[in-house]
């Protein structure tokens, strides 16, 4: 995502495109409302888009007729001005919120991770790694996610500068602008074929990685070439009224999902006619170009960092409601003019760092303090932090994280399957305790390695890699959503493979039951109750019900499913949980004590605690 515009730099003779901070604040407005919901401007991450052309603009002009004495002295003064411009307010914003999500999350491994390798520009390439589908729900609970953006533009100035160098541009030559128009325009094309071949069959790679992303901000650098060499081609685009072209990027934001890719093209070549467009005159630079909207814009770096992180905290607490909307924003907006004001622009023109070796030593010192830190939360001071109830402290519903304890002398239980198996960590680990039984947990394979994303491989993953460690009197458990099954037919049969390969060793394999479902209970919508979470905050979705016929027949192929491969193995135990949470002719998703489910589909620890006695004497008769 592009803040780094040198144009504010009363020590560069850069020009400053006003309009351009403009353009940022209608960027980053359409990212903030979307990221409110989704639903009032579908398309308006492309904002993202928009500031990735807007970025390659402002740094290709930044650099135009710029001296250095030679590469070594042009590379560091880019480095030095890349860091003092991003890195202190993303160090101070990734502490900051890393300490937060602490307090709320218990098992904040995964957004910990995401934040500490934000600060080292590799965000995208962990998110992923992670399978991390960005426009999925729960990826919305994850406070850094959106630094995925800052890592993309991070990693394409690894390889700009030696572009502008070498291509003759950062020592002005006499073709060095031809040249660099050549180079990054072949370059643009790759990439962007790329873009569009990944999208179609890998669209989390498509989205994170810098290669399939290099064209949007390459874009911007070729629109300043021909700006300032073309001046036909600017009188040509002068004549479009640039009101129309700003509509036009609006109305893109609302086809539907399906046509991501052209959406995106779209916004990309709809943002370059815009900027070379805007003429004083007319009432869109005059809108862009009012103090208050350009004031907007210089803040957007910050608006952007802390917009997201107030959001998923949100949703881990109080959720987002009508009458939670002004405050939330009102923190927004205070902590964005706070890290511009006192920390971003004084460490931008600090005597401090004004010079790329203390640039380097000071960048340095500060990492590794914050790095440390963010390490012990995730290891020696995990859990430490964590306000919440014990109850919901256990209650993962399969956000990546494994449990252990390991003993050698002892049988293992091992629990896999999807975030269905992760809901019943509490009651397990209670169970291992209990009888001297190691327990390992892998909901959703977290851990390890997935050839791919499919449902089975989720449980095979853990069957192969610890295939050959089962020993007498393990206990394996598969649960599931019952969704899972639909899909499910080859799972049965490679399930079945390890049970005729283990059942002569003396493994005992269960199956649970899947629990019912309350579609009714909005996405996101969390309905467990902590102090932090007071009863006005829970929506009324959560106090819900369903049909227990109707319900058993609209999940009537799965189920049958179920029955078929109980039957082929007969060695494999079920356990019938759904009796117990279903116990007459509705399903509810309460009872007169507390939630028995999170959200839509996943059981509350308290809930899975009440199977406890079914599926104690299922497992220890």
């Amino acid at each position: 995502m592009s803040f780094s515009s040198e144009n504010n730099n009363k020590t560069t003779r850069s020009p400053y495109f006003k309009e351009i901070d403009g353009l940022r604040a209608f960027a980053i407005i359409l990212v903030i409302i979307n990221h409110f919901n989704k639903d009032l401007i579908p398309g308006g991450y492309l904002g993202v888009d928009i500031f990735f052309v807007i970025s390659g603009f402002v740094i290709t002009s930044s650099l135009h007729n710029k001296k250095s004495k030679n590469f070594k002295d042009f590379l560091s003064r880019f480095y030095e001005r890349r860091f003092k411009r991003l890195f202190p307010a993303l160090v101070i914003f990734v502490l900051s919120i890393s300490i937060c999500v602490c307090l709320f999350n218990p098992f904040p491994s995964v957004a910990l991770k995401t934040g500490l390798s934000s600060l080292f520009g590799i965000s995208n390439l962990y998110l992923l790694k992670q399978s991390t589908d960005y426009f999925a729900q729960s990826t919305q609970l994850n406070v850094f996610t959106h630094t995925w953006s800052l890592s993309v533009e991070e990693q394409f100035y690894i390889l700009f500068p030696f572009l502008i160098w070498f291509s003759g541009f950062g020592q002005q030559t006499k073709n060095g602008m031809r040249n660099l128009f050549l180079s990054v325009g072949m370059l643009s094309i790759s990439s962007l074929i790329g873009f569009i071949y990944l999208y179609q069959n890998n669209d989390s790679a498509a989205y994170f990685l810098m290669p399939t992303r290099f064209w949007e901000m390459s874009a911007g650098c070729i629109l300043f070439i021909l700006f300032k060499k073309r001046q036909s081609i600017k009188e040509f685009f002068k004549k479009i009224p640039p009101l129309t072209l700003l509509i036009l990027i609006f109305v893109v934001m609302y086809l539907p999902q399906p046509l991501a890719t052209l959406s995106t093209i779209m916004v990309v070549i709809l943002t370059c006619m815009l900027i070379i467009s805007l003429k004083k005159q007319t009432l869109t630079y005059k809108i862009l170009t009012y103090p208050k909207v350009i004031y907007i814009g210089k803040i957007s770096y910050s608006l952007y960092l802390w917009h997201w992180a107030i959001l998923s905290l949100s949703r881990w607490t109080i959720g987002i409601h009508w009458w939670s909307v002004p405050f939330q924003l009102f923190f927004i907006i205070c902590l964005a003019t706070a890290s511009y004001k006192y920390v971003e622009n004084p460490l931008r023109y600090s005597i401090l760092l004004n010079a790329p070796k203390k640039v380097l030593i000071y960048s340095t010192g500060l990492l590794t303090i914050v790095s440390l830190i963010i390490i012990s939360l995730g290891r020696p001071l995990k859990g430490k932090l964590y306000t919440g109830s014990i109850y919901n402290k256990w209650n993962i519903s399969g956000f990546g994280e494994t449990k252990i304890i390991n003993d050698l002398s002892r049988p293992t239980i091992y629990l896999i399957g999807d975030s269905h198996a992760g809901h019943y960590g509490a009651l397990m680990t209670y169970l291992a305790n209990k009888k001297d039984f190691n327990f390992i947990m892998h909901p959703q394979g977290s851990g390890l390695k997935l050839i791919n994303e499919s449902s089975e491989e989720h449980v095979l993953a853990p069957l192969r890699y610890y295939e050959n460690k089962f020993k007498k009197g393990d206990i394996i458990i598969f649960s599931s959503s019952i969704s899972k099954y639909k899909d499910s037919i080859r799972f049965t049969n490679s399930y079945q493979t390890f049970i005729e390969k283990t059942k002569k060793i003396g493994v005992k394999y269960f199956l649970i039951s899947p629990t019912p479902t309350f579609s009714k209970v909005k996405n996101l919508d969390t309905c467990q109750e902590e102090w932090y979470r007071p009863s006005l905050s829970i929506s009324k979705s959560c106090f819900t019900k369903v049909n227990k016929s109707k319900w058993l027949l609209s999940k009537k192929e799965p189920s049958l499913l179920i029955k078929n491969f109980l039957d082929i193995n007969p060695n494999v135990l079920y356990i019938d949980t759904f009796s117990l949470l279903c116990p007459k002719d509705y399903c509810k998703n309460y009872d007169q004590k507390s939630f028995l489910y999170k959200d839509s589909h996943h059981l509350t620890s308290y809930g899975a605690m009440k199977m406890k006695e079914k599926i104690e004497t299922s497992i220890f008769p």
